[in-house]
């Protein structure tokens, strides 16, 4: 087996540590897998001379050359910003995508990358994921892709997308396992303290940092149920509360939101459920009925069909503070 040759494509103000993160775990992959094995022939290519990422650290790039896979990385992207302005200083590196692309060989996005990808056509009839905080933003950009924003790497026909910066290192743990074998690649995870059996990004949404509607009534109902969070659903009595009927409610909830009120009050019951597992010692049974699900099975079912995981395996994930009680940390 010959070396992988994998490009990475530089461009001004991509993420520095999404540069070098997936060839520094193929370099630790080459290491365990041992003298003899082909490896990997990594490079870091643009179509400029000299490229500045984000740190303002100047990076030395070779000229494009051909390579059989070509990651992309992403860039500073801040929620409700356009990306049309940084798109448009990017068309040497969409043309370069695009040609890559167009020779049959692979080309994978990381994070926000995947809107260079979709600005080159690549992701036109193609399933796709992205980090969940941009998904909404890349799925109006290209209607004709089949956005998966609970996905954490997804590959189709030749085009592979993950879902924000720690993703890359699930799309390299692939790499590796297809290119040096599975034990390589698990040996690789443990060395590098990275998760291998990760399968969602669902666990890491946090929905107050999304985008909300800017209308007012859809707000004030919002604001309603989070202070009623524990209490039973009655859409008449919360209709009644604003003076509309249920049906108007629904309407105006939907239009402005996309969703129903009792679909917003489960999502933010599980927020609350998912704060109070992470930082607090209180049994599932009493997290349970503190946002309002009597019957511990129900709320369990619920929580694993918006996280992926049950309470408890939720909990051994994202435990905070290890066993202080409310110890409160942060993710990076």
């Amino acid at each position: 087996m010959s070396a992988l040759r994998v490009g990475v494509l530089a461009y001004p103000g991509c993420f520095a540590s999404e540069v070098f993160g997936v060839p520094d775990l193929l370099t630790m992959a080459t290491h365990v897998a041992g003298p003899g094995h082909a490896g990997y022939e990594v490079s870091l290519v643009s179509p400029r001379r000299r490229v500045t990422v984000s740190g303002g650290a100047a990076l030395a790039v070779s000229p494009l050359r051909e390579v059989d896979v070509l990651v992309v990385p992403g860039f500073e992207l801040l929620p409700g910003l356009g990306v049309d302005a940084r798109l448009g200083s990017l068309a040497p590196e969409i043309a370069a995508i695009r040609s890559h692309a167009a020779a049959g060989h692979a080309v994978v996005s990381i994070c926000v990358g995947a809107f260079l990808l979709a600005e080159a056509g690549l992701l036109d009839g193609r399933r796709a994921t992205t980090s969940w905080l941009f998904a909404d933003e890349l799925a109006r950009r290209c209607p004709d892709a089949d956005v998966r924003p609970e996905r954490l790497v997804v590959t189709d026909e030749g085009v592979t997308t993950t879902a924000a910066f720690s993703a890359m290192y699930d799309f390299a743990l692939e790499l590796i396992r297809r290119h040096s074998g599975a034990d390589v690649a698990r040996t690789t995870a443990r060395v590098a303290l990275v998760d291998d059996a990760r399968s969602s990004q669902t666990p890491y949404v946090d929905a107050r940092l999304l985008p909300r509607p800017g209308n007012e009534f859809s707000h004030r109902v919002m604001r309603r149920l989070d202070q009623t969070l524990a209490a039973r659903y009655d859409l008449t009595a919360l209709s009644h509360t604003f003076n509309v009927s249920t049906r108007t409610l629904l309407r105006r909830f939907s239009d402005e939101t996309g969703q129903s009120p009792l679909e917003y009050l489960q999502s933010s019951r599980v927020r609350r459920a998912r704060h109070l597992l992470e930082t607090t010692e209180r049994t599932v049974a009493s997290i349970s009925a503190a946002v309002g699900y009597q019957d511990s099975a129900t709320f369990a079912a619920l929580f694993a069909k918006h996280t992926g995981r049950r309470p408890r395996d939720y909990r051994a994930t994202f435990r905070r503070g290890g066993s202080g009680g409310s110890g409160v940390g942060s993710a990076g």
